[in-house]
């Protein structure tokens, strides 16, 4: 008895969503306030695949999918992005467990039977090891659609019982570079969740960020005028709802790093971090995350953090537990479609140039100094 209806993110959801991620894993990017951010803005076409219990009464939410309908071009096919908007870092659905095997394949015969939907669904930052991916594998299986594994990783992940370093060589320089660093001044880390503290620390972040080698490379939020105001609403509007919130790390009330934190169900997320970088030799940014995890967990609501971050960045020196992610591109329905070939080359050829460019930095990073020749002497 489960019925999938397929809507905008303006339904009211307040209450049948406090009652699925009591149940279901949480996924902050699916939080309906920041999916009507993201339709309000107009910086994203978010479609929710609704999951319905029909049997009991009143009916209860069984399931929410949040989708990003995409085109890089007029001429290319449409596509379903499985990250609902830009700066999403996790596409997993909600899902109750105790109904994914019926959910699942209802959501994607939803997709399969609209009209105005694509059926190219590029799953991005998917969580692997988890119900909602097995069911989806054999519904997929049953299809005999189309479907490219492109891309694994294991995130850096923490729970309360595992995952946080607690010795070794990153704990010694984590102690010492704090030692060094409040010979400097007065130092401290502060996580106020006040709406309007968040908003005041958030531009914080943005003016770091802007700073940094991001900003010099024009990837910074600040860069792009639409990414700037999606990303202050988005946070604004969580925070009201305690769901956002800015840490930052202080010298003598100077704020020297930033993490952005969301919070969805018993999880939070380490969304965005920036740091100042004339402090970059007390390694400000694994500072504050450190001392973020420590506040975290002292919280019993917090059970696990999730990185947001790709498994060589420097969580992963503080975090030992990961969580397997993939990134494929599928054909919802049986068969295949030239679409699908097209946006298989494309992604494919994406990933090997960043294979290409990834190989080609490293080699740069490693490579020893070049000596300097020496001055030729006057005659």
């Amino acid at each position: 008895m489960i019925s999938v209806s397929i809507c905008s993110p303006n339904a009211d959801l307040a209450t049948a969503w406090a009652d699925l991620v009591i149940r279901a894993s949480s996924n902050v990017f699916m939080e309906p306030a920041a999916l009507r951010v993201a339709e309000a803005t107009g910086f994203a076409d978010v479609q929710m695949l609704l999951a319905w219990d029909d049997a009991v009464t009143p009916r209860r939410l069984v399931g929410l999918w949040a989708l990003q309908v995409k085109r890089i071009a007029s001429f290319w096919p449409s596509v379903l992005d499985s990250r609902p908007f830009n700066y999403a870092f996790l596409s997993t659905p909600v899902i109750d467990p105790a109904y994914v095997d019926e959910v699942m394949p209802a959501m994607l015969a939803a997709i399969q039977h609209d009209a105005e939907l694509p059926k190219l669904l590029h799953l991005h930052s998917f969580e692997q090891e988890t119900p909602c991916y097995a069911a989806l594998q054999r519904e997929l299986t049953k299809q005999g659609g189309a479907q490219r594994i492109l891309d694994e990783t294991n995130r850096p992940y923490a729970t309360r019982d595992e995952g946080v370093k607690k010795s070794g060589s990153t704990r010694k320089k984590l102690r010492q570079d704090w030692n060094r660093l409040t010979a400097l001044g007065t130092v401290d880390v502060v996580n106020d969740r006040a709406p309007v503290r968040v908003t005041e620390a958030f531009e914080s972040f943005l003016k770091l960020e802007q700073a940094s080698w991001k900003g010099a490379r024009g990837t910074a939020l600040l860069c792009d005028d639409a990414d700037a105001a999606f990303v202050r609403e988005l946070v604004a509007k969580l925070s009201v709802e305690g769901r956002a919130s800015v840490a930052l790390l202080r010298v003598d009330g100077r704020a020297i790093a930033a993490q952005v934190l969301m919070y969805s169900g018993r999880t939070a997320y380490t969304w965005k971090t920036a740091f100042d970088a004339e402090y970059a030799r007390y390694s400000p940014g694994m500072l504050l995350v450190d001392k973020v995890t420590e506040q975290l967990f002292a919280d019993p609501a917090i059970e696990s953090i999730d990185s947001c971050s790709y498994e060589d960045g420097f969580m992963a020196k503080l975090w030992t537990a990961r969580r397997k992610m993939v990134e494929m591109l599928v054909h919802v329905g049986p068969g295949t479609s030239a679409a699908f070939a097209l946006e298989q080359a494309r992604l494919l050829g994406y990933h090997e140039a960043k294979r290409i460019r990834n190989q080609w930095r490293a080699r740069r990073a490693s490579a020893p100094p070049q000596a300097k020749a020496p001055l030729a002497r006057a005659s």
